[in-house]
């Protein structure tokens, strides 16, 4: 009896230990440097950055918890990536589409940026070996209107073909450039598109205007597109648009105020407004 009793008793010990380990593995709390994966259509492809994110909680950062002078995995916990979909240039030096793991030798005044291929490294800097690094390029560091409180990039200043990526945290911003070859790629593109099928006049004339190309080609594909959707309000902006780049006033007043009366009729007042915009800038140039 006294044995069943033990035995009884040892399984019931057993079975409590294995829910207290059980319920401990199941615990989840904040982590300290949560993760974030940010992913910006850029050019013809796109920029990812994964990275964790330290808040300074009252510490000195720069120059103190991240000294000067030493390698920095720029985040925390595993190693920071940075995906580029395309070539690219980063301050003006090549950089072949793939992942990369980014480091940073922060200064007071002056920062570089690395580019490094071992993706596992992470805090590991002890381990960096300069034959895995692809790309170094230096930048200058500038000071921070608001204080930041946890460890931020972001992808900013996006237009067609360049973006900045900015490095910020505590009072210390640091920018570096991004720039996608996609011009010859894009011309290549619209040569055959036209060649092929008439739909892509619209699209043609938006990048020949956006990118000052020729404006005469621009002005020429936008009517051949204007001709196979009059009513469409926006295509009718865009010739306006490059009439007005063309200097001339009176066509693109004439070609506003036809756009301004198709928006009406579809009831878009942000064309109707723009139109109105672009008709008081034509008339200050005539």
């Amino acid at each position: 009896m006294k044995t069943t009793q033990l035995t009884t008793l040892a399984g019931a010990a057993l079975f409590g230990l294995l829910t207290l380990t059980a319920n401990a593995q199941q615990l989840k709390v904040p982590a300290p440097s949560p993760t974030q994966t940010l992913e910006q259509n850029f050019a013809l492809s796109s920029i990812k950055i994964e990275y964790s994110r330290p808040s300074a909680k009252g510490r000195v950062i720069f120059g103190d918890l991240v000294p000067f002078g030493k390698i920095w995995r720029t985040g925390a916990n595993s190693s920071t990536k940075i995906t580029f979909g395309e070539d690219v240039k980063v301050e003006g030096n090549a950089l072949a589409a793939g992942t990369y793991a980014l480091y940073t030798i922060p200064n007071k005044d002056s920062w570089e940026i690395l580019f490094y291929k071992d993706l596992k490294l992470g805090g590991n800097v002890a381990e960096y070996k300069a034959e895995n690094e692809v790309l170094r390029v230096k930048v200058k560091p500038s000071a921070y209107g608001a204080k930041v409180e946890t460890f931020t990039i972001n992808v900013a200043d996006i237009a067609a073909s360049a973006a900045n990526v900015e490095l910020i945290w505590e009072n210390t911003r640091v920018v570096f450039n991004v720039v996608a070859d996609i011009d010859s790629k894009i011309m290549k593109n619209i040569e055959s598109s036209l060649a092929a099928d008439s739909r892509p006049y619209f699209q043609a004339a938006g990048y020949y205007y956006d990118n000052d190309k020729d404006l005469n080609k621009a002005l020429e594909w936008a009517n051949k597109a204007i001709e196979q959707n009059p009513k469409a309000f926006y295509m009718v902006h865009l010739k306006a648009k490059i009439q007005l780049k063309l200097k001339d006033y009176k066509g693109a007043i004439a070609t506003a105020e036809q756009s301004i009366a198709l928006a009406r009729e579809a009831k878009n007042d942000d064309y109707v407004a723009m139109n109105q915009k672009l008709i008081a800038e034509a008339q200050k140039g005539k």
